[in-house]
Parts: structure tokens; C-alpha cells; sequence
């Protein structure tokens, strides 16, 4: 007799435990770990959806007790046990059900319906069609479409019948005579939706300079040796990561193994995966959130049968269900969308190192700008660092301008363009070069600053902006200071004092009074609408079709234009005023990756940096493209407050539609961690820096300490609380593990 634990498909804390079931004897061969069956559940005829986690021969109650399994289900995936494991992984690090787990390492729920292609195969033996193709010719007038069709079919025996009906032109109904003469017959064969089969292949192999042929070979190295590790591959922008990673890639095909390439962006997809196709062919796919049900339920199927070995795309790719895993790449390793903003809120590259540890593959972390947390664990020795400290052929990176824009507001100019990037731009114009303007509106949102002398509102207690709330009040979201509004700047006393107000079409409206008859493309997340939206606008950008490229943090990411040869930075201390720690960490990495973006051809490179606070140890190591000089500042700063990757933060959230029951609901987790947790920091508990949406009140508790695992000590209590307690039903309780934004 065989039984099978299950969890239901409800996220429900109380219900996220497995309840046994006995598998009927006709569902022995069906059944196995991680497929989806139809149970019954409670009393009163109901059923629901489930997950088999596991098989047994023993019962764990009386056997009397367990019902029967009613079927399987065969319109869902089946959950391979490497993906269990990794769902418990993550339920267990990042708090959430089981059940959001599972759903997480499952990229695709359902199954789609197949598609089918029509393929005409020859039945006459070559003599006979021949014969055929001999009395038609003898005809006075031979049709010329049944000529051609039989020739067509003598060449090559089996045929699509798109490419005879759309290719040839030639009508299906001489198709439907040559089956009713018995001469061919119409099958039908299984066609996998490859959204990248029209890309054309061409093999653009570079070869390695001294510091890439180093890594990879640095990397082999370990590999042959069956030494499995995380590497950071530090390098500077335009230093040829890529082709470092092409090389990899081409080794684990020449083994048989299986690579995954987690890009941050969906606007990356296009240029990233057109160099691996280029390369590799029609064993690269793509998987993301833009593709059809039908394009990435094949894709998964395709990476199930192994006809693809290369799967590029955002952070969902990283659950592929490749059987032979030898690699995973993470590009552009530092990017924040690598964090989920949803529950369970994991890190891809947290998750890939577990899911690589697993499979006994590699991973390597690129990056121009590596995450402080990255760094310092290469520092320590948990990864390997491998570095590339020049760019390809020794082009030389851009000369940087830093403006203080306070000294063009003295000088009276009023535009959102300084001097010096005005000259620039007319100079680049004049000689057919492309431009890009950089709008850094990250960290805008609710912060306060003075336009006179560049000062921002801080929290004196954590060092970080506070947010504006409507009440008026200025609150800090890292451990509640609160003060009033002032209505003048407390450094320089000036009225000019307030939140940021420019977006992408402001910039090109400047630009086309500047520049009259110019032609701008802008690219925010208004343009971008649609499943081909990045894609568009950045080809029309590399085929010229347009002098400036106006956008946000989407247009400084990984592209390639050899062409653009000014960047100008709009607003560069936006992000280092947002309420966030990490606000330091990612001006630094914005305006690199923005820098980079010039001179990436034979032409050298500018750019010019506006900003209100040049003095600042990111902006000046930015324009330097110095990241041990940020690192140096940066760590120090981290250290002394605590903050991640010096120590580790848990944001609990706690909603409700009700505002009391979200307070007291949060003041509650707040003293039961204060009356057990004395060593470990826990703020106050306070509405979230965006305190309610969609009539959705949120209220936040933040905690800190130096070991990851107690607090997920902490959290475990914490869930065990809220499975015994029915306080605060219709609240709803939230883990986010060294968040990556402030709520």
C-alpha cells in the first residue's frame, strides 16, 4: 500500500502542512514527488488542489483516517524533487507557505495546448515519382504548380506545409489532389513556439585577451577538478564579460550540461540573447514575463527534453528544469531586480547559489559595479574574485565632468541642461554621433531637498533621508524619528526647498526647444507598453534612426551602442537621496553603468555628471570608475550602523484594511520580539513609508543582527504565533530579508 504526503493548494498559513493520503492501486504508477493531484478535503464533499511532496509505505495515522487520492491531475507540471527541496530552501530562508514555494520554482503552472504543424511527406518511391514527374512534362500544357510541387518533393521528401503554401505560393489544393492520388501523405508533427528561431546565426567569436582568457581558464580549472564555487567576475564596463562567459558556455555544451544566464532587465533580452544565438544557435531560448503561456510552456518542455541547453532571462529563468545543470551566470549581478518584491521575497542569487550547490554546477556573478554584499564575501573568500580591469582592445574609458549644479543656478542658468553638457551635445550633433540622457529619478519619491545649496533632510539617528508623509511630518522608516515639515532649509535657510519634479518627457521637451528638428526616442515605462516595447525602441536607437535616447535606469543596463559617445547624468543624487541605506550603493552604480555606456566604439567617450553634491564619495568615485575607492567609504559606513552585508535586516509588514488592527497588530510582533530578543535590534513598529494603498493600511518593524539565522529563528516564532492566534484574523503578515527598498 502506498500513501503520499500532500500540501494543499491554498496559501494559507494554517493550511501550509502536509495531510497524508493513500494512493488507489490504479494511481500507484502515476503517482510520484511533485505532481499535482485532485484530493478530497474536510467534510461535505469538497476537493482540492495538491502537491504530492513525498511517497511512503507507512502510515502516520490510523489507516481508517486516510482517504484516497481522486486523481492526478495532468493539465499541471510535475514538481522534479530538486525543486521541492529548493521550494522548502526557500519557504525556510525568506518566509512564506510552502505553497508560494512552490509556485515560485514553478515558472510555468499549467500545461498549454500543444502546437501542431501540418508536414506533406512523399509516398512514391523515386522511380516512380520520376515516372511521374516524366508524363507530366510530356503534357502540352503541364500545370506548374503540380510540376513544381512533385520536384519540390523529390528534393527533400518531407516538407512543412507553410513552405509550400507560403514560401512556394503554391495552392493547398494540389496538396489535397496529390493525397487523393495516394502520392503524399498530410502528418502531423509536435512545433515548439521558439520565440528567437528568426534571429540569424553567425558565428562572432572574439578571442580572449590576457585577463578573460585568465578567468576562464581559472574557472576550467576548478571545473576539471570537480571544485564547484561562486565566482565574482569584477570588471569594468566595456571589459568583455560576455565573451567570458561565451567561452563557458561552450564548454559545458561540449560536456552535454545545461547553463542558465539571468539578465535583470526584460529590455536586456533582445541584445543578450541575439549574441548567444549568434553563437550557439537553436539550443538558446528565453523565458520571460512578456512571452505567451504557449512560448514559455514550450520552452520549458524543450528545456525538459534537452533540445535547449542555454536559457537566458529574467529572474524566473534561474527555476528552469534542466536535468544536467553545469553553470549559472548572473549578469549585471548587483541589479535590485533580482530581489522579488513578492512573497516569498528571495534573491536570485542567493537562490542560484543553493540551486548550483544542489546540482554540483558552478555559478558566476558578473558585474562592473558588484554588490557590496558580493564583494565583501569575495573579500572574505566565500567567492572567488576574478577581475577584468580593462576593456576590450584597450579602449579607453570616458572622460567625466562633474557640474555643481547649485554654481549654474548662480550663474543664473535655469535649464535642467548645464553649460557644459549644452556645448557637448552640440558638438556630438554636429558630427552624426548619438547621445544618451539619463534621467536618475530612483530614490525621488517623498524626499525632501534644498535646490539652493543641495542639503537633504536626514535622519540623525540612521543617517538615511526621511520621507515626506501627508500629514506633513517627516518620519524616518528605519526606527520612527518624526519631525515636522520645515518650511525653509535648516542649512542654508532658503525657500527653495522640496521633492523632484521632472520626468522623461519634460527632458525631451527641453531638448527639442534646445535642438529644434532633433530626433529623440524616449524609453520609460509608459513606452515600453507591450510585448515587444524595449525591443523597438532600442533597435530604432542602434540603427540610427534617432540622435538622443532619452529614458530612466532602463537605458544605462548592459546595451551596447558603439555610436553613443556623450552621456549626460540628469539629477545624478536622486538615489542618494532616497530613504535607504543602500542610497550610496546605487548613485555609485547607476552613474557607472551610465558612464559606461559611452565610447564603447572607436570613437572616445564623454560624460557629464549634474549634481548638486559633487563632494560626495560616490559621485566622485563614479567618475573615476573606481569601485575599490566607493567600497573603501561604503563599508565603513555599513559597519558602523549595521547594515547589511556587516549585519543582517529583517522588515516584517504587517496589512490590514482596518489601520488599528495593522498598528496594533505590528506593536504586537514588536513586543514579542523585544520581550524575547534582547541582543537583537528591533525598531519601533510605524506606518510604512507609503502607508496605505489600495485602502490597504501597512505598518513596518524592522530588525537587525549579525547572524541570518537568528532571524530566521525570529521568524519562525513569529509564524508560529499567527498559527496559534486568531487576534488579528484579517491582518496579513509579510518577511522581507535584507530588504532591498525601505516600505
Amino acid at each position: 500500500m502506498l500513501f503520499c504526503d500532500v500540501i494543499v493548494d491554498l496559501s494559507l498559513e494554517k493550511l501550509d502542512k502536509t495531510f497524508q493520503y493513500r494512493v488507489p492501486n490504479h494511481l500507484e504508477n502515476v503517482v510520484q514527488e511533485g505532481c499535482s493531484v485532485v484530493i478530497p478535503f474536510g467534510n461535505g464533499g469538497r476537493t482540492l488542489n495538491g502537491f504530492v511532496l513525498s511517497l511512503s509505505k507507512e502510515p502516520k495515522i490510523e489507516i481508517s483516517r486516510i482517504k484516497d487520492i481522486i486523481e492526478v491531475r495532468d493539465d499541471q507540471i510535475t514538481i522534479e524533487s530538486q525543486m521541492i527541496r529548493l521550494a522548502a530552501w526557500i519557504k525556510r530562508n525568506y518566509g512564506s507557505t510552502m505553497n508560494l514555494a512552490l509556485k515560485t520554482v514553478l515558472p510555468i503552472k499549467t500545461k498549454e495546448k500543444a502546437k501542431q504543424e501540418k508536414e506533406v511527406h512523399l509516398l512514391l518511391s523515386d522511380a516512380e515519382a520520376r515516372e511521374q514527374r516524366n508524363l507530366m512534362l510530356k503534357k502540352t500544357k503541364p500545370s506548374k504548380y503540380k510540376l513544381r510541387l512533385l520536384e519540390l518533393l523529390m528534393e527533400q521528401r518531407i516538407i512543412s506545409w507553410d513552405v509550400i503554401s507560403k514560401e512556394q505560393e503554391i495552392p493547398t489544393s494540389y496538396i489535397r489532389e496529390f493525397e487523393k492520388l495516394g502520392w503524399v501523405e498530410i502528418q502531423l508533427k509536435r512545433a515548439y513556439r521558439n520565440p528567437v528561431k528568426e534571429m540569424e546565426r553567425m558565428d562572432k567569436s572574439h578571442p580572449l585577451n590576457e585577463e578573460q582568457s585568465r578567468a576562464v581558464t581559472q574557472i576550467l580549472k576548478n571545473h576539471a577538478k570537480n571544485i564547484e564555487k561562486t565566482y565574482l567576475l569584477y570588471g569594468v564596463t566595456g571589459s568583455g564579460k560576455t565573451e567570458v562567459y561565451m567561452h563557458l558556455i561552450q564548454k559545458m555544451l561540449e560536456e552535454g550540461k545545461e547553463t542558465i544566464v539571468l539578465i535583470p532587465e526584460i529590455a536586456l533580452t533582445r541584445q543578450t540573447v541575439m549574441r548567444f544565438y549568434q553563437r550557439f544557435g537553436d539550443v538558446v531560448s528565453i523565458m520571460n514575463s512578456r512571452m505567451t503561456p504557449g512560448e514559455r510552456y514550450d520552452q520549458f518542455e524543450r528545456a525538459k527534453k534537452g533540445d535547449c541547453k542555454i536559457m537566458v532571462g529574467p529572474r524566473s529563468a534561474l527555476f528552469t528544469p534542466f536535468q544536467n545543470l553545469g553553470m549559472i551566470i548572473i549578469d549585471e549581478e548587483h541589479e535590485n531586480s533580482y530581489k522579488s518584491e513578492q512573497a516569498p521575497k528571495y534573491h536570485a542569487r542567493s537562490v542560484a547559489v543553493e540551486r548550483a550547490r544542489m546540482a554540483n554546477a558552478s555559478v558566476v556573478l558578473g558585474s562592473a559595479t558588484p554588490s557590496v554584499e558580493s564583494y565583501a564575501k569575495a573579500m572574505e573568500g566565500e567567492y572567488e574574485l576574478l577581475r577584468l580591469t580593462k576593456r576590450v582592445e584597450e579602449r579607453p574609458l570616458p572622460e567625466c565632468d562633474v557640474v555643481d549644479l547649485r554654481a549654474e543656478l548662480k550663474s543664473g542658468n535655469r535649464t535642467i541642461f548645464s553649460r557644459r553638457l549644452t556645448e557637448l551635445m552640440q558638438d556630438r550633433l554636429a558630427k552624426g554621433e548619438q547621445i544618451m540622457l539619463f534621467l536618475n529619478r530612483r530614490g525621488m519619491l517623498g524626499t525632501i531637498s534644498c535646490r539652493a545649496c543641495g542639503e537633504v533632510i536626514k535622519c540623525p539617528h540612521c543617517d538615511v533621508p526621511m520621507s515626506l508623509h501627508r500629514n506633513q511630518k517627516l518620519i524616518c522608516h528605519y526606527c520612527g524619528h518624526t519631525i515636522v515639515m520645515p518650511k525653509t532649509c535648516p542649512s542654508c535657510n532658503s525657500p527653495y526647498i522640496g521633492g523632484f519634479r521632472m520626468g522623461t518627457e519634460k527632458v525631451e521637451d527641453s531638448v527639442q526647444k534646445l535642438f529644434p528638428g532633433v530626433k529623440t526616442l524616449r524609453m520609460d515605462a509608459d513606452t515600453t507598453k507591450g510585448k515587444e516595447g524595449h525591443a523597438k525602441i532600442l533597435e530604432k536607437f542602434e540603427n540610427r534612426e534617432a540622435d538622443i535616447l532619452i529614458g530612466t535606469q532602463m537605458i544605462v543596463k548592459g546595451h551596447d551602442f558603439s555610436n553613443v559617445t556623450l552621456v549626460g547624468i540628469l539629477a545624478a543624487d536622486m538615489s542618494l537621496n532616497a530613504n535607504d541605506y543602500r542610497g550610496a550603493e546605487r548613485t555609485f552604480q547607476l552613474l557607472t553603468q551610465a558612464a559606461g555606456r559611452a565610447g564603447r566604439g572607436d570613437k572616445p567617450g564623454n560624460v557629464v555628471i549634474q549634481t548638486y553634491q559633487p563632494e560626495h564619495f560616490s559621485i566622485k568615485a563614479a567618475a573615476k570608475q573606481d569601485y575599490e575607492e566607493f567600497y573603501a567609504h561604503e563599508i565603513i559606513y555599513r559597519k558602523m550602523l549595521r547594515y547589511p552585508p556587516c549585519a543582517h535586516m529583517l522588515m516584517i509588514l504587517v496589512t490590514s484594511p482596518k489601520e488599528e488592527v495593522a498598528g496594533a497588530q505590528a506593536k504586537e510582533i514588536e513586543k514579542l520580539i523585544k520581550d524575547r530578543r534582547e541582543r537583537i535590534f528591533c525598531s519601533s513598529a510605524e506606518p510604512a513609508s507609503i502607508a496605505k494603498i489600495q485602502d490597504v493600511y501597512r505598518y513596518v518593524v524592522y530588525l537587525k543582527d549579525a547572524e541570518y539565522d537568528r532571524l530566521v529563528e525570529i521568524k519562525d516564532q513569529i509564524e508560529n504565533y499567527l498559527l496559534n492566534s486568531n487576534r488579528y484574523s484579517n491582518a496579513m503578515v509579510w518577511f522581507d530579508f535584507d530588504p532591498m527598498s525601505s516600505f
